[in-house]
């Protein structure tokens, strides 16, 4: 089709849209923002005569190269570390895409622009299909890998896991609370614009070093949709920013959406790039490279900067908060280590750091050795059959931490972590916005103005609350997380392959879990603030032990 047909064909489309007049509309989805005074423009038409065909060749290339792969013999020369990490990554991302679909109707509502409703229609779609792609590769690696345990469970077991948890969370932002905020914001605006480059673009480059050529030609088919979706967030932003009463909103949801977003994909993103390559090649960029130039550069400077000329007041503080998190502050590696630790109550191997791996680390990360080095070298000692698991052993010095409420991610770099009393209980945060988040953003007021329709944190959000006084064995058959043979773990700490070498259930018995929020609770207000001291001196004892 011509560009003009296009054009044509999409102001036609929008005499379809119609306000029935034989009933009063009922609002599903709500919304504090207001859409008076809204221009109604789509920058990026796009109609189903142009899109279907596009798409099609696009999938005509993910399928023809996962026949490639197959013949290819790609599964025996791909990096087992590197598809290990794909048990966590495949069994998270098809959420978000889904979710992302579902938030498209949240909008439909909300936002009175027919012209925007193509391309909201359009991006559902779209987000269909990339859950579909993304499924169909974990069904390949299933099917092809040396060891599927892990993959083929993943639907099941990812949303009750140690970590797993927190990317539902994250997911079921896109879809909960304020529409705008959830599918417009949060979505749009933070994490398609900014994350999806390292999402997308960076970690296909790192699985292509590893021996996966699959996981770029599906991934980078999904980034080549995001311009539309990016597109569409811009839209609405742009209408939200001509009525002066949604800049309050705006600033404060573009707080809340930078945070999370930094919180929880860098947390996931980094490790998986930093922590499931064997590619050490000192002048391969590392995650923090990768995020000054994908996140600081392209995203920050180059579009949230901009949006300073229409009176919008940028979260400048916590771009650079979030930046000297990854840099200064190790997060991604606090992440690696947490995820480490807690190997029995996973679904994938996770492997140990070698020499070579120690040298590249602190190349990049000047530092990195003093402080994660002797972990590493105990990870590899504790991975044999018959030690003691690594969790409950002191002797390594390392201190469970608390759970953010907020993010899910724990409280990793301790001198940050705060408490907070929501209805007489207390909970733990990672940083004072994650405390922010819960207690002023998320709440039925914000800065004197009404916000009805802004969500709640609320359920059981905490995973180590689920499992408080547990033995591990019984915990992991509960996630069910053991072989088809009823007793050997689906989690190994290492990759020895052999089943002489694989941890069973009699391994790890006679280890109690525990919940720290639960334990801080139960102390008294001076053992308690002697306990938090501690805890951000990085010095206190476990208060599950």
């Amino acid at each position: 089709m011509s560009r003009q047909s296009v054009a044509r064909a999409h102001q036609k489309i929008q005499e379809l849209s119609w306000e029935p007049a034989y009933h009063e509309p009922v609002s599903q989805y709500g919304t504090d923002y207001s859409f008076q005074k809204a221009q109604k423009k789509d920058p990026l038409k796009q109609v189903l005569r142009s899109y279907f065909p596009m798409q099609e060749e696009k999938d005509h290339r993910v399928y023809g190269a996962a026949d490639g792969a197959i013949r290819g013999n790609m599964f025996r020369q791909v990096q087992e570390r590197w598809l290990e990490w794909q048990k966590l990554f495949l069994s998270i991302i098809p959420l978000p895409e889904i979710s992302a679909a579902r938030a498209m109707p949240l909008l439909f509502r909300t936002v009175p622009n027919p012209e925007l409703h193509n391309g909201q229609a359009i991006q559902m779609i779209d987000e269909v299909r990339h859950s579909t792609i993304q499924q169909n590769l974990k069904r390949l690696y299933m099917n092809n890998y040396i060891d599927p345990a892990g993959f083929n469970s993943s639907l099941r077991n990812f949303q009750n896991d140690y970590c797993g948890t927190i990317g539902r969370q994250f997911a079921e932002g896109f879809i909960t609370g304020d529409a705008i905020t959830a599918a417009s914001i949060y979505l749009t605006i933070v994490a398609e614009t900014a994350f999806t480059n390292t999402l997308f673009v960076a970690m296909p480059a790192e699985a292509a070093a590893n021996g996966d050529y699959l996981l770029p030609t599906v991934f980078h088919s999904v980034q080549s949709d995001e311009s539309r979706h990016i597109s569409n967030g811009y839209s609405i932003l742009l209408m939200a920013l001509a009525d002066e009463d949604n800049r309050q909103l705006l600033e404060r949801d573009l707080r809340y959406a930078w945070w999370n977003n930094h919180c929880v994909v860098d947390a996931a993103i980094g490790t998986f790039i930093e922590y499931g390559t064997k590619d050490r090649r000192k002048d391969r960029d590392s995650y923090a490279e990768m995020w000054r130039r994908w996140i600081y550069d392209d995203y920050y400077r180059s579009y949230l900067i901009p949006l300073e000329k229409y009176g919008l007041v940028i979260p400048h503080d916590l771009v650079e908060k979030a930046w000297d998190r990854i840099y200064n502050k190790h997060y991604v590696h606090r992440v690696a280590q947490f995820f480490a630790t807690g190997w029995p109550v996973n679904f994938w191997r996770i492997d140990a750091m070698t020499d070579k791996d120690f040298e590249w680390f602190e190349h990049k990360y000047p530092g990195w050795y003093a402080e994660f080095g002797e972990f590493w070298k105990w990870y590899a000692k504790l991975s044999h059959k018959g030690e003691k698991v690594l969790l409950f052993n002191s002797d390594v010095g390392y201190v469970y931490p608390h759970r953010c409420w907020s993010c899910l991610v724990p409280c990793l770099i301790r001198e940050d972590m705060v408490v907070g009393e929501i209805n007489g209980e207390l909970y733990t945060f990672a940083h004072e916005l994650d405390r922010w988040t819960t207690m002023v953003a998320f709440n039925d007021e914000y800065e004197g103005r009404p916000t009805p329709a802004m969500g709640r944190f609320s359920g059981k959000r905490e995973w180590e609350t689920l499992y408080d006084g547990w033995d591990l064995a019984d915990a992991i058959k509960d996630l069910n997380f053991v072989r088809s043979d009823g007793k050997t773990l689906v989690p190994q700490p290492h990759l020895r392959f052999d089943d002489k070498e694989m941890w069973t259930l009699d391994d790890v018995r006679g280890n109690t879990l525990g919940s720290p929020l639960n334990a801080l609770r139960g102390m008294s207000p001076a053992d308690r603030e002697k306990h938090l001291a501690e805890y951000r001196a990085g010095f206190t004892i476990n208060p599950c032990n």
